[in-house]
């Protein structure tokens, strides 16, 4: 993609926006990001925080080299004349104060949205044993535990994103790799777009486990 087929804000980020069409479309062919369903983004700026998010009511496998939006810290549009956000793009900013993320990914698989349902009198679902917890950052032993905090699903994003900052920064049981909003969908993040993939692949692949251990039970 040339920058001159991109509208004048959005010229400076051809690349991210070429990584970003080509992971709606693998996760669209996945399931994982059926229809519109899912934003994504990746930080482009830190001072002042501003990143580049998916715009609304876009198809993700079919996503255009126009159809995304630059944000600041607080979601709203840096410039004038651009498509609207994602109605959830705060959540993306949240995450994004974190210093160490460069990428928010957020999927609507079947088996996030329901395993989210099932476990939400637990407030989360608790994952440990499987190898493929290695591929979450910083995990180096399939003995370890991971957490995935489930958030009630709600219209009032504001309310939402002040939920999770206060997980983000809980000094117990901070957020280290993501969360599950119910009935909805997986967020998780990452330093760049590549961790951020990976980990939602090694979230979306624990998960199907859960489920299809459960439906043999």
């Amino acid at each position: 993609m040339t920058t001159n087929s991109l509208p004048e804000p959005l010229s400076a980020h051809a690349e991210s926006i070429d990584e970003l069409r080509k992971i709606g479309r693998i996760f669209w062919k996945r399931g994982w990001s059926l229809g519109t369903s899912s934003n994504y983004s990746v930080v482009v700026g830190r001072d002042p925080l501003q990143l580049l998010v998916t715009a609304s009511g876009k198809h993700k496998g079919r996503l255009q080299p126009a159809d995304f939006v630059l944000v600041d810290s607080q979601g709203n549009p840096v410039t004038d004349n651009q498509p609207k956000s994602s109605a959830e793009t705060l959540l993306h900013c949240v995450a994004a104060e974190n210093p160490q993320v460069g990428a928010v990914l957020h999927t609507h698989s079947v088996w996030a949205s329901v395993l989210s349902d099932r476990f939400a009198p637990q407030g989360g679902i608790l994952i440990k044993g499987y190898e493929m917890l290695k591929g979450l950052s910083g995990v180096t032993t399939h003995e370890h535990s991971e957490w995935l905090p489930i958030f009630e699903n709600t219209q009032d994003i504001p309310a939402l994103a002040s939920e999770v900052r206060e997980a983000m920064r809980d000094p117990q049981r901070p957020l280290t790799h993501g969360y599950i909003i119910r009935r909805h969908g997986i967020y998780t993040w990452g330093q760049d777009l590549q961790e951020a993939f990976r980990q939602i692949e090694i979230i979306e692949y624990l998960l199907e486990c859960i489920g299809r251990t459960a439906t043999m039970v």
